[in-house]
């Protein structure tokens, strides 16, 4: 049974994984902008949520969960009575000064990933040192976290962890479309990268990305011929541009 109440600000899909990741631990309360938009996510979640509108909303003594987009923040915030007991925020490149446009005791920024709802969200976290505890207990219940030292860091690991879930479904799709290229039905296709990921998100655990490719390759085998593919294609180039560029822009929201 849940045990504590948590508030989530925003309806969209980062506050509903958070909410599907929580609602097994913890009463869920969400506050939006219509009662028509917080149906459909009580809907979506099929648990039932306490509805708070705007008009209505009181954070006094709450554990919040900020989940709008970064460019609402000024119009949420002084539609956001009371002070919180904790905020965390999950808006990307929003410093914890910005946060304190809403009333709060103590401040945590945390990036959580879309696993979140099925409770393997890699979540890194940074804030308030007193509460760190608090918030790791929290994000574990949606799976892994971090405790980072500072806010750069963050910004950081929103381009790799946060965006991270968006790279590696490129990487599966692309991988499809070039088995049925070679003759290979969508449908088995699919089946096959799927039992690929799942293996794979065990094994990387545990071994090292360069000694997990070493063990596949052998030498002049097919592994080999296909990663040489890879390096001509400047895949590995590809994934550090695409952690520099979402970096980049983390810092300009």
């Amino acid at each position: 049974m849940p045990n504590r109440t948590i508030t989530l600000v925003g309806n969209g899909k980062m506050a509903l994984a958070i909410a599907k990741g929580l609602c097994k631990t913890h009463a869920i309360e969400v506050i939006g902008r219509t009662m028509t938009a917080l149906e459909q996510f009580e809907s979506a979640l099929q648990t039932p949520i306490k509805k708070t509108l705007y008009a209505s909303a009181d954070i006094t003594h709450k554990t919040v969960i900020l989940c709008v987009k970064p460019a609402n923040l000024s119009e949420v915030a002084p539609l956001l009575k009371g002070k919180a007991n904790v905020l965390y925020s999950v808006l990307a490149g929003t410093p914890l000064a910005s946060l304190t446009l809403i009333p709060a005791e103590h401040y945590c920024r945390a990036m959580p990933n879309l696993a979140a709802e099925v409770g393997l969200s890699m979540t890194s976290l940074v804030g308030d040192h007193a509460i760190s505890a608090q918030a790791i207990s929290l994000f574990e219940s949606i799976g892994t976290t971090l405790w980072l030292n500072n806010e750069k860091e963050l910004d950081i690991a929103t381009a790799l962890a946060g965006s991270g879930p968006a790279y590696l479904a490129l990487v599966a799709e692309a991988l499809c479309d070039g088995a049925v290229r070679e003759g290979l039905k969508r449908d088995d296709a699919m089946v096959l990268m799927r039992g690929l990921f799942s293996g794979f998100g065990s094994l990387i655990q545990n071994i090292h990305p360069a000694q997990l490719k070493d063990n596949v390759m052998s030498p002049g085998g097919t592994t080999a011929a296909g990663y040489g593919a890879l390096e001509k294609g400047n895949v590995r180039h590809g994934c550090m541009e695409a952690i520099h560029a979402a970096h980049e822009r983390a810092k300009k929201f």
